[in-house]
């Protein structure tokens, strides 16, 4: 009997893993709530496939662990592959599968809620009010519709969130160094990051974290931004420059931050840390910031998101346990 094994379900996945058994009775599934390390691989024995999800490296010696027990065929629940150690995985023989779009809407709203959130203020308003102080000065808004948003990056993500906008009624351009033709034609696109940046009251990355990409916003690139302005990041930590981002939000160069991915969240995020010494001084600042809207990576988190994932991880893995070719396979060859 086929058999795959899932490492680090959560609470909130398993009725979609037992949705997902159910309509295939013919496969034994199991499953943990631990992370797949070198230890826990032993857990996978028997296995023809595993299916995981977290943010920890998958190392080589991790992988070693499932090639020992013969287990080739692995299915992640989200995204990003950048924590796999591809080449080992390449070398041993491994097939990799990914969930690239899972919930394109899910992402997209929370960038745009947040974003009109911090030009409303929001969170300085909910403060007051929490305290009974119902004077309105000066905590005055920015309509969404008065604003230039600027969106770097035009995949699934990114379109979303440009039509979220335009409903606002917000004047949309965009960068991407892959043009979709469909928003070429409509005029969305500008030549290059500069004038995006210098055009843009809201600058929003729905870029992935590649080399290239990394501190893309830095201190020269805020310099090229307009006064006020209000970075969007519900993409990749990295592409931040946190301290750079501190230093413009001291300034009042930037008028606000909405944060859901911080680079240095591996630890940190979708940890309880409420009765214990938090650890990063930097990110308990921008927490304590009324300007900042800080989430621990949660723009995904829909339960239409998290379905979708788990659903698709488990529709994939199957495939490649059949010898079939996979909905959306990691291109080994491709990366080398």
């Amino acid at each position: 009997m086929t058999k795959i094994y899932a490492y680090a379900i959560r609470k909130d996945e398993e009725p979609y893993v037992h949705e997902w058994k159910e309509a295939h009775k013919d496969v034994d599934v199991d499953f943990t709530d631990q992370l797949l390390t070198p230890e826990t691989a032993e857990l996978a024995k028997g296995a023809d496939g595993v299916v995981t999800y977290q943010q920890l490296d998958y190392k080589a010696d991790t992988i070693e662990a499932l090639d020992k027990l013969g287990i080739h065929n692995w299915s992640i629940r989200n995204v990003g592959i950048d924590n796999i150690d591809l080449k080992k995985a390449k070398e041993l023989g491994f097939k990799i599968t990914n969930v690239p779009v899972y919930s394109p809407d899910a992402i997209a709203e929370h960038a745009a809620i947040q974003a009109a959130r911090v030009l409303r203020q929001d969170k300085v308003m909910d403060e007051k009010v929490a305290k009974h102080d119902l004077r309105w000065a000066p905590t005055i808004g920015r309509e969404v519709r008065d604003q230039t948003v600027g969106v770097v990056g035009t995949g699934h993500i990114g379109q979303v969130f440009m039509r979220i906008m335009e409903g606002f009624g917000a004047k949309v351009i965009a960068y991407d160094i892959f043009k979709n033709p469909e928003l070429e034609k409509k005029g969305y696109y500008v030549d290059d990051l500069d004038e995006l940046y210098a055009k843009s009251d809201v600058i929003s990355l729905h870029v992935p974290d590649t080399p290239e990409n990394v501190h893309m916003i830095n201190d020269d690139s805020i310099k090229k931004m307009k006064d006020g302005v209000v970075i969007v990041n519900v993409s990749r930590g990295p592409l931040v420059d946190t301290d750079a981002v501190v230093r413009g939000l001291d300034s009042g160069k930037v008028f606000g931050f909405v944060m859901d991915t911080y680079e240095n969240e591996v630890g940190i995020f979708n940890s309880d840390f409420s009765n214990k010494d938090f650890p990063d001084k930097r990110l308990a600042d921008l927490i304590a910031r009324p300007n900042v809207l800080v989430t621990p990576h949660t723009a995904f988190y829909t339960t239409h998101a998290v379905r979708n994932m788990v659903i698709k991880a488990f529709d994939n893995n199957l495939k490649l346990i059949k010898g079939e070719k996979a909905d959306t396979p990691v291109d080994l060859d491709k990366e080398f």
